[in-house]
């Protein structure tokens, strides 16, 4: 894996994970279809649609051995390890013909339309609506923080279907095409300079009829499902890219002599202590991730690695010392983004709070 790290693709080792999103744009899907010619998206998927059927244990060992050679983060993630797991346990079979190829041979990526600007953790409150009309759907409303919509083709969007309802109920999951007209896509610029996230406004944006998973009122459901599938074996990777970021600090505070601080070093006990609690905690999680089910561990789990990331940004920072402070050249540099966008684990994918509930 490290070998492909040279030349062309040499910029990408170890970059453009959450809060390095939007670099190398181009770069990163040229990669994607690197990775799908080798045949190295799809990987649990059934021999049937693309895949090569591979276990839980090696996903695991997969997404494993590809962070730790510095496996760029995936411009496809969220088309490979949410969407497509979800189409094939929810879609018809022509839907399945339709979307699965594009996202196996890296060419086509998708986004998630589900948080709104009311509706975040409490995403049973949406206020986007689709109407059934001249046979297609028509989509009014407005999706927030969604991530690299600015690169995707294709974006799955939870809507409500059936006037006056509310919660959970009359709810679609709908496919639909990003370059049309009826949709802009607006960058959201965050303190660290980067702009991976965006606003995504419907107005009268149009899909066909068909291109629903499931019926109305499936939406809850479905939306539900899909996080499940999200909490998978790729989670083992994003470990890995921490424990990366872990060692960067402990050769830092190495360099730097705050190794030599008995508090710090305290801190960074305690945090290579938090890693292995973590990958042990998302192995259990995975036994119910794999059926697309949400278990109480992937709750917990997803609770314990947002704050060890959080505390993680705090660490390094108080590494770096004064240094932290200091904007070298007007960019951040890797472990100041680290913090910056570290504030957002606890926040994003549902708040510890809702986790808790």
């Amino acid at each position: 894996m490290g070998a492909n790290f040279c030349g062309e693709f040499e910029p990408l080792r170890g970059r453009v994970n959450p809060g390095d999103e939007d670099a190398f744009p181009d770069l990163r899907h040229d990669w994607e279809r690197k990775m799908g010619d080798a045949g190295w998206i799809g990987v649990g998927w059934p021999q049937k649609y693309g895949g090569r059927g591979a276990s839980l244990e090696d996903l695991v060992g997969f997404n494993e051995e590809y962070a730790a050679h510095g496996g760029p983060g995936r411009a496809g993630h969220i088309g490979e390890t949410l969407f497509a797991p979800t189409l094939i346990a929810y879609g018809r079979e022509d839907q399945k013909q339709k979307y699965l190829p594009g996202i196996k041979s890296g060419t086509e990526f998708w986004c998630q339309g589900y948080s709104e600007p009311n509706a975040g953790s409490d995403l049973s409150n949406i206020k986007t609506k689709a109407r059934l009309a001249g046979g297609q759907w028509v989509i009014d409303g407005q999706k927030i923080w969604t991530s690299l919509a600015m690169d995707a083709d294709y974006i799955f969007v939870i809507a409500r279907a059936e006037e006056g309802s509310k919660g959970r109920n009359g709810l679609v999951f709908l496919l639909v095409k990003l370059d049309q007209p009826g949709i802009q896509i607006r960058p959201i610029k965050q303190m660290s300079g980067t702009a991976e996230f965006n606003e995504v406004f419907f107005d009268g944006a149009r899909c066909e009829q068909g291109d629903i998973l499931g019926g109305v009122g499936d939406g809850w459901k479905i939306a539900m499902a899909l996080l499940g599938f999200e909490r998978g074996a790729s989670t083992l990777g994003q470990q890995m890219t921490f424990a990366n970021e872990f060692k960067q600090i402990v050769e830092l505070a190495k360099k730097n002599g705050m190794a030599n601080d008995p508090l710090i070093r305290n801190r960074l006990a305690k945090s290579y202590a938090g890693l292995k609690i973590m990958r042990f905690s998302a192995l259990r999680m995975l036994s119910g991730a794999e059926a697309g089910e949400m278990s109480p561990a992937a709750y917990t789990s997803k609770i314990f690695w947002a704050t060890w990331h959080r505390d993680l940004g705090e660490l390094a920072m108080d590494v770096m010392g004064p240094a932290a402070e200091i904007l070298d050249g007007g960019n951040y540099d890797g472990l100041q983004k680290l913090f910056l966008f570290s504030r957002s684990d606890t926040i994003y994918a549902g708040t510890n709070q809702i986790q808790r509930n």
